[in-house]
This record gives structure tokens, sequence and C-alpha cells, in this order.
């Protein structure tokens, strides 16, 4: 992954002062744009594109390697709040063409969103950062390095996706509540403590130690149980049968 952390403390003062001027939109896209090229190794005529238009649907900037868009960027202006659904024009942009990923910004605060196609469309935020001190800007260098145009190029971009729905609450309790896990865990329990606990109960356990969001990613607590193979219908015998004198 690309290291920005050097680019990106020096550019940040740039939106933190937009913010203290409550620049609007226009202002904040420029100062934007410029930090793709500065910051994240876009090139600012060839890879960066502004107000798109797909059937009345626009998008502030794409960001493009060898000319295909790989992230729409929907910005705000600096002193704006952000709200999920800001994303609603990029994400209109983005059910026409598949993009996956939109970028949501006011310059001080950074959220990236994953976006899936099927019967509709399904977003989730992949990270949200901010700019504003310097520990912050530590934090933010780490995930926001996964949008440098190289390591969107060599696919990591992508990989710390798949990572990261790996490692999700959802991800881990559908694994945690399986009843091969569960047995597992109850014999542990049992060699320390000598006590077989009840696999019901355990999973109540276990899904009381995750957080209310954790919960929610997790669903209605349910132990997958293996499913047992049918027994296979005897084959009947085949042959002549030879008669003995």
């Amino acid at each position: 992954m690309a290291d920005i952390r050097r680019a990106l403390k020096k550019f940040a003062p740039t939106f933190i002062q937009a913010r203290e001027a409550s620049l609007n939109e226009a202002d904040t896209v420029l100062r934007l744009c410029k930090c793709f090229t500065d910051v994240f190794g876009f090139d600012a005529i060839e890879d960066i594109s502004r107000e798109a238009n797909l059937k009345n649907k626009f998008v502030d900037i794409c960001l493009k390697i060898e000319g295909k868009i790989r992230i729409l960027v929907e910005a705000k202006a600096a002193p704006v709040q952000l709200r999920d659904r800001h994303i609603d024009q990029a994400q209109a942009y983005a059910s026409h063409n598949n993009y996956p990923w939109v970028l949501l910004t006011n310059g001080v605060e950074w959220n990236l969103y994953h976006l899936t196609f099927g019967d509709g469309i399904e977003y989730e935020l992949a990270f949200s950062v901010s700019l504003n001190g310097d520990e912050a800007i530590e934090i933010a260098a780490e995930k926001l390095g996964y949008l440098h145009k190289l390591s969107v190029r060599k696919g990591e971009l992508d990989k710390f996706w798949e990572t990261t729905t790996a490692l999700s609450a959802g991800s881990i309790g559908k694994s945690l509540f399986t009843e091969s896990a569960l047995n597992f865990l109850r014999r542990q329990i049992r060699k320390d403590s000598g006590m077989l606990v009840d696999p019901e109960e355990l999973a109540t356990s276990i899904h009381q130690l995750f957080t209310a969001e954790a919960r929610e990613q997790i669903g209605p607590m349910k132990i997958r149980r293996k499913r047992k193979l049918s027994p296979k219908p005897a084959t009947p015998a085949t042959g002549t049968a030879v008669k003995s004198d």
C-alpha cells in the first residue's frame, strides 16, 4: 500500500482552512482535485474527470486509471456534515455502470462506500476517517493509502475490502454460530473447567459478547447445523444366478 502520510500531513491544513472559511462546494472540489494529484498520484488531465453526467445523474469527480473509472467522488462543501444520503447521486450513477466504489468527502472527513448490485443497490461503509488533528491524520493515512492510484491499480483496494468483509462481525458470527465451532468450544471449556455447557447457552453467551452494532450485522442468532446425508438406497444385486448340481 502506498505511504501517503507525509503528503497528507502537508495538504490537510488546506481543508481545515477551507472549513474554517466556510468555502463552498465548488472551491472544495478544486482543492480535492489538487489533493488527488499531489497526495494520491492521479494525473490531473488523464485520470480526473469533473461533473460526469449520465441520464441527468451527476457525480462531482471520477477517478480513472488507464481510462477506466475506478472511484466516484461525491464532494460536499467543507463545512457540511456528511450524511449517507449524500451519496444518492453517485449511487444512481454507479448503478448504471456497476462501479463499486463511492467516496464521500468534504476534504476534512472522508467516507468510503462499497456498492453491490443485485435486485437493488446495497452500500456498506468501508471506512470513515478525518484529517482533523495529527493523530487523526496518522490513522487516516493508513486507510486513505488504499485510494492511491498505485494501490488501486495493484488491486490492493479490492483486497482490503475482501479482508474487511471476511473479518466483519457478520462473517465471524456466521462462522462462530455453527455446530462444529460450538462443539470445539464446548470441548475446550470442558477441558478447562470440567463443565459441559449447553450449546444454546454457549451461543447466547457468545452473542452477548458482541456490541449492539455487531449483533445487528450478525442478525438473529441461529446455530447452523450440519446437514445429515440421507443413506443411499441399496443397489439391487445384478448378474445371473448359477445353479449348482
